[in-house]
């Protein structure tokens, strides 16, 4: 018997049509989606070709529709370097890669370490992006690794999670102290982890291409002893912990080990560290300079394999962008970091193209889990949830250009690089934020 599909009583719009994917179930079919007041009304096999009457009518002619990606490491400029990037410009370059939900990291100037500068990027981001924008306060201030912030005020101001940006807490009764007090609120403590005492002043991986370089080299295990070191501080505080972007098979070790504990710890990887490694830098290209470095091949493939198998939690674009200024320099000289929103999604189908990884599980690690992780809502298709979707053509080429890019630096490791996998439509509480020139109407 067929089932009859009513009206809506408001303006709706229904999505057939397409390969529904929700990572969170692990939902993958044909079907429909119906949109309406912001969020998900219904969805199911049974709207794939029949739409309610007087809805508005998205053909997405069998290309996926899912939840919009969410990225829980984005730095930006605002406030204080807003040459770099704004929060307006960011979340243009995060539509444009199918990113519904943006996570901004308190690097600015001044630091995000009091209520008012919480606020402040929340009233900026209401007033000027296109996604959500939430914020990821410092836990340190002014990150300085040594005086505590008022983690509970600033979680009831609306911070997300607490983090030292892209600086390490070397000093361990602050790391104990940070972990204790914020164990106290359900706090996440996401941090960067590299010892600066043994990475000095290293400029890419420690080895043998960094040798036939000739540039100074950073040690695996500058990262690896500092998770080691933070674990062993989880056990005795029982704080909520992330490893905000391992790149070493050692490092994975040791969060497989305190899984297998049962210890609050979690951990993420970017987008470069999983498809990129050291041998991409060739001609000390400095859009590939980053931090943590660029690490081997069998790292690389480590970093595949911990994804594939659940152990590695989420995937980050670390988008960092850096102006001219300071990128046109020799490798040494230069500023670590590169831009990814816009790429994030399209680099990451290069592991599901080249089935190292299946799409659902890639999906979910950009999706569910860190909405699960940092509390977001979204993530997932289910009725009542927020229509944050995109649709994407999996299959179709394109070649990043940097002049095309909508981030305002243009550091991107990909430039000029081939991809297979566009974002079609963004849509943010059931609005379209972003559209693609040939896309679907």
């Amino acid at each position: 018997m067929r089932k009859t599909i009513t009206a809506p009583p408001s303006t709706a719009t229904v999505f057939i049509n397409a390969r529904l994917i929700d990572p969170a179930t692990g939902r993958d079919e044909p079907g429909g989606l119906l949109v309406r007041d912001g969020v998900i009304a219904d969805l199911g096999q049974h709207l794939r070709r029949n739409a309610p009457e007087g809805a508005i009518v998205i053909d997405c002619r069998n290309n996926v529709l899912c939840p919009g990606l969410i990225d829980a490491r984005v730095f930006t400029g605002e406030p204080g370097q807003e040459h770099r990037e704004t929060l307006k410009t960011a979340s243009n370059a995060a539509a444009a890669g199918g990113v519904t939900t943006i996570v901004v990291m308190p690097d600015t100037t001044p630091v995000i370490d009091q209520v008012a500068l919480v606020d402040f990027i929340q009233r900026r981001a209401r007033d000027n992006a296109l996604v959500n924008v939430h914020v990821m306060a410092a836990m340190t201030r002014e990150l300085n690794g040594e005086e505590m912030t008022e983690i509970g005020l600033l979680q009831r101001a609306g911070a997300i999670a607490f983090t030292n940006g892209k600086s390490t807490i070397s000093n361990t009764r602050t790391m104990r102290q940070v972990l204790n007090y914020a164990k106290d609120f359900g706090a996440l403590i996401v941090h960067h982890t590299e010892d600066p005492y043994l990475s000095g002043s290293g400029v890419m991986n420690s080895g043998e291409v960094s040798t036939r370089l000739g540039l100074p080299g950073v040690h695996k295990f500058a990262e690896t002893i500092v998770i080691e070191r933070d674990v062993r501080l989880v056990e005795m505080t029982g704080g909520r912990y992330h490893a905000a972007n391992i790149s070493c098979s050692e490092s994975l070790e040791t969060i497989r080990a305190a899984k297998a504990k049962n210890l609050p710890v979690t951990c993420g990887v970017s987008i470069n560290h999983l498809t990129l490694n050291e041998n991409d830098i060739g001609p000390y290209r400095t859009f590939l300079k980053l931090r943590p470095p660029l690490r081997s091949e069998p790292d690389r493939e480590a970093m595949v394999q911990g994804l594939a198998a659940g152990d590695i939690d989420i995937i980050v674009s670390c988008h960092d962008p850096q102006d001219v200024d300071v990128k046109r320099r020799p490798f040494a000289e230069a500023t670590d970091g590169a831009i990814g929103l816009e790429t994030l999604l399209a680099a990451a189908l290069r592991l599901y193209h080249a089935d190292q990884i299946g799409l659902v599980p890639l999906l979910r690690a950009m999706t569910s889990n860190p909405a699960k992780l940092l509390g977001l809502p979204g993530g997932i298709l289910e009725i009542g949830a927020p229509a944050d979707l995109i649709i994407v053509d999996l299959g179709q080429p394109w070649v990043v250009d940097k002049a095309q890019l909508r981030s305002r630096s243009k550091n991107s490791p990909f430039d000029e690089s081939k991809m297979q996998g566009r974002v079609l439509r963004t849509l943010v509480a059931g609005e379209t934020v972003y559209q693609y020139d040939d896309a679907v109407r």
